[in-house]
């Protein structure tokens, strides 16, 4: 059974789900853009036979609470500190990263700052090396390196209806298992007043990951977490090259190239819970 729940973090709600035995190990699922942890909507029951699960909504995302731009300054950075709070707040001591897109510089910014509390790791479509970053990348660099209205309009254009569904149908390998549920959610969320501007303050953020991927890489090689890589090889926003980036690093990892797109999981939840069943169960039985 999942709960579907909200706590109060430096005064604003942030929403998570949560199932499963909280004496089974804890994985926590991190979310991409433009999603939520309706994401994982699929694969959560699947997961509650093995792992306590958490699942939260990022601040300005899903529904979670959206202040402005002013109100708070939207950096990766102050995401994951958010996340952490939640965690703590939670009384979970040691737990598995699940990380998907933006949920990659957060949860490696988790596992840096608290490197003992990371008992492993599921990569879906997330990197740690610049040739990991697709084509879609050229409008986050252009904004990086000259911020201007030609640039954040050019940007904006990921927001959008057509990008939002794009993500969810471009490489698929089944379309008709794809919802139109996922898309149309998230790009409600998007469509909200101001959250235009949410997007736009992290995608110029988003630089900052990059010059982190040199301390993330250092992270991975020092502590060697058992990884899963479970990834939809047919994503347009970031490389196989990305995937292959881990297998240079770590020692303990398996990789799965899986037949779909960037959200993989809207066709292979089933395989991905079996693969990660499977590999956590060898690594800790």
């Amino acid at each position: 059974m999942v709960h579907y729940k909200k706590m109060k973090i430096d005064g604003w709600e942030l929403f998570f789900r949560q199932a499963g035995s909280p004496y089974n190990p804890t994985i926590i699922l991190l979310h991409g853009f433009p999603s939520s942890s309706h994401m994982f909507r699929d694969l959560i029951p699947q997961l509650t036979d093995h792992f306590h699960i958490i699942a939260p909504d990022y601040l300005g995302y899903g529904n979670s609470s959206m202040p402005s731009t002013e109100e708070f300054a939207y950096t990766f950075e102050n995401l994951s500190i958010l996340i952490e709070k939640l965690i703590d707040n939670l009384g979970i001591s040691q737990y598995i990263l699940y990380t998907h897109e933006y949920g990659g510089p957060i949860g490696f910014r988790l596992a840096v700052r608290n490197p003992h509390r990371i008992l492993g790791f599921v990569i879906q479509n997330a990197v740690v090396s610049e040739n990991g970053l697709g084509k879609p990348f050229d409008l986050f660099k252009a904004l990086w390196e000259d911020r201007n209205p030609a640039t954040e309009a050019a940007f904006a254009q990921l927001a959008t209806f057509h990008f939002t569904k794009m993500q969810y149908v471009t490489g698929v390998c089944h379309p008709y298992r794809i919802s139109p549920d996922g898309y149309l959610m998230d790009q409600l969320f998007l469509d909200r007043p101001g959250n235009s501007q949410i997007q736009l303050e992290l995608g110029y953020d988003y630089r900052t990951n990059v010059e982190q991927y040199p301390v993330w890489q250092q992270y991975l090689r020092t502590y060697q977490p058992p990884t899963l890589i479970t990834w939809g090889k047919n994503d347009f926003i970031f490389t196989v090259q990305g995937a292959l980036a881990f297998g240079e690093l770590l020692t303990c990892v398996e990789t799965h190239f899986l037949c779909g797109g960037h959200f993989v999981l809207e066709e292979q939840s089933q395989q991905v819970a079996e693969l990660i069943k499977r590999f956590f169960g060898r690594i800790y039985s």
